[in-house]
């Protein structure tokens, strides 16, 4: 006999699949179709649940298309907070980010990531989405820096300075990917790594004292 937390678990578990199931329903329909052509009901059917049964798990298709970028700056975030307390605030930000993105770029979803990036970044309303999301994850990141550091962030700019040019130097990277037909995985990560360096020169990894500079 089952015991509850089994149950527990298992209901858990199948609500996991399901919302994967809806992701990967609508990217496809997505990028075989457009997303303004996809309806919600489409992407519903194509799992054989009920619309209802859609939006216990998403707002929108708006959420579908950009739940793979969040479970990603999800996985970044984890992985800055797991970083040594005493690693310099750019080589913990910049392992956190690299590490994630290598093992993002071994999973075999990646190309349709990819391909799905090049259609928020072709597409208005997801792209006026993805700066929002990019922007809170940002603001999180920023006070994750912040914290190791001890700073306060009403009197120290240089944790927001950072994560700014690291994260915008992944866009960059990424868009630069996605812009080309290939998408090639590992070129991928070798024009992100590229960016963060040239967004990131002259950035000392330690910093002194005074918060008017490095």
């Amino acid at each position: 006999m089952n015991s509850p937390n089994d149950q527990g678990g298992l209901r858990a578990r199948k609500k996991q699949r399901t919302r994967a199931a809806l992701i990967d329903a609508g990217l496809d329909l997505f990028l075989a179709n457009g997303y303004e052509a996809t309806t919600i009901d489409e992407i519903a059917a194509a799992v054989e649940v009920s619309s209802r049964t859609f939006f216990r798990y998403f707002a929108g298709k708006e959420d579908v298309a950009l739940a793979k970028g969040v479970e990603f700056d999800e996985l970044v975030l984890d992985a800055l907070a797991a970083r040594p307390a005493d690693e310099p605030p750019l080589i913990s930000l910049r392992h956190a980010l690299l590490d994630v993105l290598r093992e993002s770029a071994a999973d075999s979803g990646v190309q349709r990531f990819l391909s799905t990036q090049h259609l928020i970044n072709k597409t208005p309303a997801l792209l006026a989405g993805n700066l929002r999301r990019a922007a809170g994850t940002e603001e999180r990141l920023t006070a994750e820096i912040a914290k190791r550091q001890g700073l306060d962030l009403a009197e120290d700019m240089r944790p927001r300075v950072l994560v700014g040019a690291v994260w915008g130097a992944f866009r960059i990277g990424l868009e630069t990917t996605c812009a080309d037909p290939s998408r090639e995985v590992g070129r991928m990560v070798e024009l992100v790594e590229q960016a963060i360096d040239l967004a990131t020169a002259g950035i000392p990894q330690r910093w002194g004292g005074d918060p008017r500079s490095w």
